[in-house]
């Protein structure tokens, strides 16, 4: 268990509870539950008839989530596992009234603040990056296993870091010598790889390294587009989609999944009629994302790179 407690400030909190537009009668899903912030301000609008249904995989967060929201537990059904699990929950418990689903994507504060978790370039910790603490793989693994090849692919890919050959080279060579057990080793690696006048200003030369591996040890995204896909199909009349993306490569997949959902026919244009019988599943609310305040990104840094895109079934 963690050894500090479970905070985080949850982003675009207002224009999220916005967009889903709560209404009584209906099922609501928070994805990523996280310390509960904006499943605690759902579960305030929940009407008589209304459940919320709370997916987190780090068991962390679903105890600080219970206490958070502990006078509304009769109306919440908690989910520790990944919101790659959607379809076969709202199947479980046979849900039919689907009036929202909500997504903050990426990591919460008390994950890259509690040292032991190993998230960050930032604390001295053995190198994890798991989202869910139990599982197979992490980034201990990703380091110390992958092929400089495979290490060369992520960083580029998931990183979107130029040097990304040097520093999975580095890497190997580094661990031919000795296993790379702790953030700071791997920092200091990587540091070394890059050219000292691209490490002269911009942001840590870590950063996007730590990302790349953090992304691949939690497949953090090959669940957003099945994720949307999911609840599309399930979501009643008028219900709404809202995701919170924190950089490009997590809102690519959000844009392209929404754009699919809202293409009518897709027969050729010379065809006389239409043989798909393809019709649009959603319509964009949002047709440029939703950013924090100024004020909001004052007093949360962290809220700088948002952006939440919402979708509604047609």
């Amino acid at each position: 268990m963690a050894s500090i407690p479970f905070s985080h400030v949850s982003v675009l909190l207002g224009e999220c509870i916005d967009a889903l537009n709560i209404r009584d009668g209906y099922t609501y899903v928070d994805c990523t539950t996280g310390g509960g912030g904006h499943s605690l301000e759902i579960a305030k609008r929940l009407g008589a008839n209304s459940r919320l249904i709370c997916f987190d995989r780090d068991e962390n967060a679903i105890a600080a989530a219970k206490e958070r929201l502990k006078d509304y537990l009769d109306k919440i059904t908690f989910v520790n596992s990944n919101f790659s699990e959607l379809d076969n929950i709202i199947k479980e418990h046979n849900i039919t009234n689907l009036g929202g689903v909500l997504a903050d994507l990426g990591c919460s504060s008390f994950q890259f603040d509690c040292p032991e978790r190993g998230f960050s370039y930032m604390h001295n910790a053995r190198l994890d990056m798991r989202m869910q603490i139990d599982a197979p793989l992490s980034a201990y693994n990703v380091v110390n296993e992958y092929s400089e090849d495979d290490l060369k692919r992520i960083i580029y890919e998931y990183g979107e870091e130029r040097f990304a050959p040097r520093i999975a080279s580095a890497i190997c060579k580094s661990r031919a010598l000795k296993t790379v057990e702790t953030t700071f080793e791997l920092s200091d690696i990587i540091k070394n790889a890059i050219p000292a006048a691209a490490r002269a200003d911009g942001p840590h030369p870590a950063k996007r390294t730590f990302q790349a591996i953090r992304i691949e040890v939690n497949s953090e995204l090959d669940t957003i587009r099945p994720m949307i896909l999911t609840a599309a199909k399930h979501m009643s009349a008028g219900g709404r989609i809202a995701v919170i993306s924190f950089h490009s490569l997590e809102d690519r997949p959000v844009k392209l999944a929404f754009k699919e959902l809202t293409l009518g026919c897709t027969c050729p244009r010379d065809f006389p009629i239409c043989i798909c019988g393809k019709k649009p599943t959603i319509k964009e609310i949002t047709k440029k994302p939703i950013l924090p305040s100024d004020e909001e990104i004052m007093n949360n840094p962290r809220s700088r790179s948002a952006k939440l895109r919402v979708a509604e079934k047609i």
